[in-house]
C-alpha cells in the first residue's frame, strides 16, 4: 500500500507538534536559518542547498517557500521520514536516503555543482567527535568559497554553569509558549507503527536501524566550533540563541 497525500499530510502536521517538544522557539529558528541561507544565496540564480537529517521536510519545505528559485536537496536516512516529505511536499525538495557520514554519503546525492548552503537541525549531534570532523571536512569540500554550513541544534555553552542556566532558561521560555504537545517522539512512532500503509518502510527502516531521538555525542557549542575550523571554514559563531537552542553558521 502506498502513502497518500491525505496521509502525509496527517502524520507531518503530528511530527510538526511533537517536534515542538524539543526545540525552545522552534519556529524563530527555522526562520533565522532562512535568513542565512537568503543572504548567502541571495545573488544566485538556482542556489543549491543541502538538508542534512531532514526528516519529512520541515526545513525544506520552509526554505522552499522563502526561496522557490532554489534547489533543495533533503538527506536523510529513514524511509517512512522520506516518503512522507515526498508525498507531502514533492516540490519542495529531492529527497534522497543517505547516512550522513557513510562511506560515499555525498556521491550518492548527485551533486552537479559546488553548494551554496548546508542547513541542519538536531541532526549533526549524533555522530562521534572523530566522524564528526570528518563530515565537516567532506562539506566543506563540496561548498563554494562563501559558502556556509548553518546547523541549529541543542548546543550548550562549554561552562558548566552557564550551560546549566541555558538550559533553565530554554524550560522556562518553553513554559511561558503554553502547554507542552502530548505527543512525544516515541508516541509517535508507536502509534505510526499501528498506520497499515506504513508496514513496509518501517520493515526497512528497522533493517537499516534508522536512528532514534538520542542524546548524541554531548558536544558544546564550542566543540562543535573548533571541529567546525579544523575542517577548514574560515569563520565560525552563533548568529542566534535562547537557552540551550543555537544556530550556529560556519563559512567555507
Amino acid at each position: 500500500m502506498g502513502v497518500s497525500m491525505a496521509l502525509a499530510e496527517t502524520w507531518v502536521e503530528r511530527w510538526e507538534r511533537q517536534q515542538e517538544r524539543y526545540a525552545v522557539d522552534r519556529e524563530e529558528r527555522f526562520t533565522v536559518i532562512a535568513d542565512v541561507v537568503e543572504w548567502v544565496t541571495g545573488r544566485q540564480e538556482r542556489p543549491l542547498v543541502l538538508d542534512l537529517g531532514s526528516g519529512p521536510g520541515s526545513l525544506a519545505v520552509r526554505i522552499a517557500a522563502r526561496l522557490p528559485h532554489a534547489h533543495l536537496v533533503a538527506v536523510d536516512v529513514d524511509p517512512l521520514l522520506l516518503e512522507l516529505g515526498r508525498t507531502n511536499a514533492p516540490d519542495a525538495a529531492r529527497f534522497v536516503e543517505a547516512l550522513i557520514g557513510a562511506d560515499g554519503w555525498l556521491d550518492v546525492l548527485e551533486l552537479d555543482r559546488p553548494v551554496d548552503a548546508a542547513v541542519s537541525t538536531t541532526a549533526l549531534h549524533y555522530p562521534a567527535p572523530e566522524r564528526l570532523l570528518e563530515i565537516y571536512r567532506e562539506l566543506a569540500a563540496v561548498l563554494r568559497p562563501g559558502g556556509v554550513l548553518v546547523n541549529g541544534d541543542h548546543l550548550a555553552p562549554p561552562e558548566p554553569v552557564l550551560a546549566s542556566l541555558a538550559a533553565t532558561v530554554g524550560h522556562r521560555r518553553a513554559g511561558r509558549q503554553g502547554p507542552v504537545p502530548a505527543e512525544d517522539w516515541a508516541a509517535w512512532w508507536a502509534a505510526a507503527r499501528q498506520v497499515p500503509e506504513f508496514a513496509d518502510l518501517l520493515a526497512e527502516r528497522s533493517a537499516k536501524a534508522a536512528p532514534t531521538s538520542g542524546e548524541g555525542n554531548g558536544l558544546s557549542v564550542l566543540q562543535h566550533q573548533e571541529l567546525l575550523r579544523e575542517a577548514g571554514f574560515r569563520e565560525v559563531g552563533e548568529v542566534w540563541r535562547y537557552g540551550d537552542s543555537c544556530v550556529l553558521v560556519a563559512v567555507r
